[in-house]
């Protein structure tokens, strides 16, 4: 994110965003809030194996190069002094694991993602070990179950299975971080004392990290055998971290981190207790503002770091359900199945028909996040008639994404004991209006979408423009722009909205326990009694009848051969 202030005497923001497919460079008006320009660059991403997925750190990089140069231009085209920037914040994908080497500055392995499935083993192993084999026996500490999503049991792997990770560790060249980690101590100079930080928000959702304490728990580093010293020094959300070495920013400071979702939470302003956003992007990320004061769910939510908006400013926390597949599930359709060529089409396919006639998709590609973590799930399509068509598979792609909305939901009003009332929505697939009115009418609550979708962005431009030392955006109640927004009244009555919810629910269920990590023997023939008795009895009834005439073919042909 970076922050800018005008020669009119606005003040103006911008901000990095680092997604799942794009990077982005977004410049904010911090008096208005109002978006002035953006670049974006798309990255690749890698699946070397199934329910493998890895981005290259170095085109990471250069892709925060790129989209800075390019917004610098387009700034200049509409005649804003770029020298009038004065602050840049960061807000990146939050368990996605790098470990680099400090000496080379060269990344010693890919980016894994933070919907990678390649620990599946390495939590089984973790959850084997602990009293119970209960995935929770974290919690207390890091507010999370033992999961594939986190970055501890991504690191864990890295330095089991990859040579020059291990090497580094043991040779003290190591180190780990997020994405915000790694692009700050790049940007602030890299192996010629680039800082290695990162913020509560990120370091919250590693695992290592006692979300009481505020920082790194050796107890927890010692469970998965991580050394600290490779671990990033923990900062607050808004302060200056360092200065930018080089491009077009360089000399200007680096003064806000957040990890996506807690700034997708700041810019939708979700400052009060109990105010909550959804964020529909490749995953679904629903937040709920609960204080000073963690909530430990007790219906398969997190208890997460929502922010930490100064050094000397008290830590938020936020209950967190998290789906791994929304918007994927259009990407999916597309690139997969090739039912679709848009995003827009999808839409118009699932309007056309306004029902999934009874169909039901679980979109469990990466097993099953909250309220369930469970690992094993994977996607279904239930329910389908000889009448069922492409148009209805995509209202069921759109209604799952609501559907595993209200989960969340549900649990969150059960820990929380106080309904919400309407739902504050963010992120690329809001502009899906269908999907908008689905998401109310099977919540029966108002959903409330910004003009400004960018609110991701916005939060880290917040949070960079108001650190102490930059002080161009003031965080006050008083002070915070209105939003305008969209509200999405439920148009259905409540009994048909909980009707399709149970057959949701029945489908849920139907999608679990299909993948294991366990060795699957090899299978014979005969490992089916019943197919067993049939192939043998079928053999000794060859072997008599060869046995009768083979020998009279054999003479009759006259062939030569020795029968035994």
């Amino acid at each position: 994110t970076c922050v800018i202030k005008s020669s009119a005497q606005s003040k103006l923001a911008s901000s990095f965003v680092e997604g799942s497919f794009p990077r982005i460079l977004t410049v904010f008006n911090s008096k208005t809030a109002e978006l002035l320009s953006h670049h974006q660059v798309e990255i690749k991403q890698s699946f070397p194996k199934e329910g493998w997925v890895e981005e290259d750190p170095k085109e990471i990089l250069q892709s925060v190069y790129e989209c800075m140069e390019r917004t610098c231009e387009k700034l200049t085209q509409l005649n804003i002094d770029i020298s009038n920037i004065k602050a840049i914040g960061v807000t990146n994908q939050r368990e996605t694991t790098l470990v680099w080497d400090k000496e080379t500055g060269e990344p010693l392995y890919n980016a894994i993602v933070w919907l990678d499935l390649r620990t599946q083993s390495t939590v089984e192993r973790l959850i084997n070990k602990t009293p119970g084999r209960n995935k929770n026996h974290l919690k207390h500490k890091t507010g999370l179950p033992i999961s594939t999503y986190f970055s501890a049991v991504k690191l864990r792997w890295l330095m089991d299975n990859v040579d020059e990770v291990h090497k580094a560790v043991v040779s003290h060249r190591a180190m780990f971080g997020t994405v915000d980690s790694w692009l700050i101590w790049c940007l602030t100079g890299g192996k010629s004392g680039g800082v290695h930080c990162t913020d509560v928000t990120n370091a919250s959702r590693t695992m290592l990290f006692n979300i009481h304490t505020m920082d790194w728990d050796p107890e927890l580093c010692k469970y998965f055998g991580i050394p600290m010293e490779i671990l990033p020094r923990v900062r607050s959300s808004s302060e200056i971290y360092g200065l930018m070495k080089s491009g077009a920013l360089s000399g200007i400071p680096i003064s806000g981190c957040l990890g996506d979702q807690s700034a997708a939470l700041v810019g939708q302003m979700c400052f009060q207790d109990g105010q909550a956003k959804n964020t529909y992007g490749t995953g679904c990320f629903l937040l709920r503002n609960t204080g000073v004061k963690p909530v430990m769910s007790e219906h398969g939510l997190l208890t997460t770091v929502a922010y930490k908006l100064g050094r000397d400013k008290p830590a938020c926390y936020a209950l967190e359900g998290s789906v791994a597949i929304a918007g994927a599930v259009v990407r999916w359709l597309q690139d997969n199945l090739g039912i679709i060529g848009s995003s827009e089409e999808l839409e118009k396919l699932a309007a056309s028909v306004g029902t999934s006639y009874g169909c039901y998709f679980v979109p469990a590609f990466s097993g099953l996040y909250a309220p369930y973590w469970e690992p094993s799930a994977r996607g279904i399509i239930c329910g389908l008639t000889q009448f069922t068509n492409k148009s209805h598979l995509a209202f069921a792609a759109l209604e799952a994404v609501c559907f595993q909305t209200r989960e969340i939901l549900d649990a969150m009003n059960q820990d929380s004991g106080i309904p919400l009332t309407q739902l504050q929505v963010d992120g690329g697939m809001t502009s899906n209006k269908l999907l908008m009115q689905l998401q109310a009418d099977i919540l029966c609550i108002p959903v409330v979408k910004p003009s400004m979708p960018e609110t991701t962005a916005l939060g880290a431009a917040m949070a960079a423009g108001a650190a102490e030392g930059v002080s161009v955006w003031s965080l006050n109640p008083e002070d915070l722009s209105e939003v305008t927004s969209e509200k999405f009244e439920p148009q259905i009555n409540p009994e048909e909205s909980e009707f399709r919810y149970a057959r949701w629910k029945k489908a849920v269920e139907k999608s679990m326990n299909w993948e294991t990590t366990e060795p699957v023997c090899e299978t014979s023939i005969f490992s089916s009694v019943p197919l067993g008795f049939y192939i043998i009895g079928s053999m000794l009834m060859l072997i008599g009848i060869f046995k009768n005439k083979l020998p009279n073919y054999l003479c009759k042909h006259s062939i030569g051969t020795v029968w035994r």
